[in-house]
């Protein structure tokens, strides 16, 4: 490999000339379009870093580049929904994939084959003497007309605090007052893009210091955290959260992070890492808080051990807010009205909750949205969460094994509020819409 190839591998570097265009030109998916189009078949480096770029100033969290039996489509997903971004010429779509391939350090003569790689992206700042380091996290599947590749942007503005995850107040001080104790697990559920990560994070910045010694181990890094030990996974060479985590033990942490439990032997190590003075928090794939309990039995590890190790699960999803220059406010009709009332009558008095009455007014989305927004009539996300405390009279209820259901509704008599009402909550601040908290946390049955 000749020393220019080196150089390309691994890294993209925009030019300044681009960082402008895009900052100028790009406000929204319509302008994105119309930068793609202009430029895809002059310079296949440059509709490279306008792709890369615009995605990154609309705020994607993902880039997909799909071949079809004529061309090929790019697509962009902004807050959770994939939309068109621009279609390609058979001819320019190998070229670009070409061109990431040689980027991300997967292999060009292999497409029959799904493959993995990274690179960082370097954007310069405007007017500023700084770059923008993004890291982009690359995915190849072979499908029936070409390679399918994927890439996750890993902006570490993503990074954000506590205070800025837009949580109830309740759920804020918690979480505060749980991230602070010695030692316990604390397990957030949810699926693949509902914001555990950034939750996790959120953690690790909030307790993060010299004084105590946080050690991760992920797979793969998402995000690089400055005064944290990271560590990545790697199955291949025998490296797996469970081998991980016990190198982690002999490290002498104060806190830990698993990036997933995914197997009996790293359930039970973190459960032991969380019983013997550390703090652990990990991840599940559950569809609930209360689901935790069970899908840690299933894995095998005793119910004697669940309670008194762990301190709170929390379940979360994601909806989209709605547009601040376009949603419309409106009364509900009596039927929406009573089922409000019906949802939120067992939620804590603790709560504070606006009023549900004739008076009240909800979001609703104007039919043809805005420019703002890229015509959906939402603009951004926030989290929906069920936090479930374990307390010492959860310990003597979980301790008998009980059900999904006995748990769920014993937490609910204890003052826990489920994904839905916190949902609907954010529905009544004029936050989000019916139809959003529907579609994320399920219609009410």
């Amino acid at each position: 490999m000749t020393e220019i190839s080196k150089k390309i591998i691994g890294q993209v570097k925009i030019s300044l000339d681009i960082a402008e265009q895009v900052q100028e030109k790009i406000a929204d998916l319509s302008d994105f379009k119309e930068k793609i189009e202009s430029i895809k078949k002059e310079n296949i480096s440059d509709a490279l870093a306008v792709i890369l770029t615009g995605a990154i100033q609309l705020k994607s969290s993902d880039i997909h580049l799909e071949p079809r039996e004529n061309q090929a489509i790019l697509r962009t997903r902004i807050d959770g929904i994939l939309q068109e971004a621009s279609f390609f010429e058979q001819k320019i779509y190998q070229a670009i994939l070409s061109r990431i391939k040689l980027l991300s350090g997967l292999k060009l003569n292999i497409d029959d084959q799904p493959q993995d790689g990274r690179f960082t992206a370097l954007i310069p700042k405007t007017n500023k003497n700084e770059e923008q380091i993004i890291e982009i996290r690359v995915s190849s599947l072979p499908s029936e007309y070409g390679e399918s590749l994927v890439l996750r942007i890993l902006n570490p503005k993503n990074l954000i605090s506590l205070e800025e995850l837009g949580l109830r107040e309740e759920i804020l001080e918690t979480f505060k007052k749980e991230i602070k104790k010695p030692h316990g697990m604390i397990i957030v559920t949810g699926p693949t893009g509902s914001g555990k990560t950034t939750t996790l994070y959120a953690f690790l910045k909030t307790i993060q210091s010299p004084e105590i010694k946080i050690i991760t181990i992920e797979d793969p890094i998402e995000y690089r955290l400055e005064g944290i030990s990271q560590t990545q996974a790697a199955p291949k060479r025998g490296y797996d959260f469970a081998s991980g985590l016990k190198s982690i033990m002999r490290q002498d942490p104060d806190v830990i992070l698993v990036g997933e439990i995914r197997d009996s032997e790293t359930a039970k190590i973190a459960i032991q890492a969380a019983l013997t003075g550390h703090l652990v928090f990990s991840t599940l794939h559950t569809n609930d808080a209360a689901g935790t309990i069970a899908r840690l039995i299933n894995l095998g590890v005793k119910t004697s051990d669940i309670g008194p190790a762990l301190n709170i699960t929390v379940a979360q999803r994601l909806v989209r807010k709605v547009c601040p220059k376009c949603f419309q406010l409106k009364k509900p009709n009596s039927l929406i009205l009573s089922k409000l009332k019906k949802e939120m009558e067992k939620v804590s008095t603790k709560v504070n909750l606006p009023k549900i009455d004739e008076s009240l007014e909800i979001p609703f989305i104007a039919p043809e949205g805005c420019k703002y927004c890229n015509f959906t009539g939402y603009k951004g996300r926030t989290g929906i969460l069920e936090v479930f405390l374990i307390n010492e009279e959860m310990e003597k209820f979980i301790i008998n094994d009980p059900s999904i259901s006995s748990i769920k509704n014993k937490a609910i008599e204890k003052g826990m509020v489920t994904m839905r009402q916190d949902g609907i909550i954010k529905v009544l601040k004029k936050e989000t819409t019916l139809e959003e908290v529907d579609r994320v946390a399920g219609a009410e049955e």
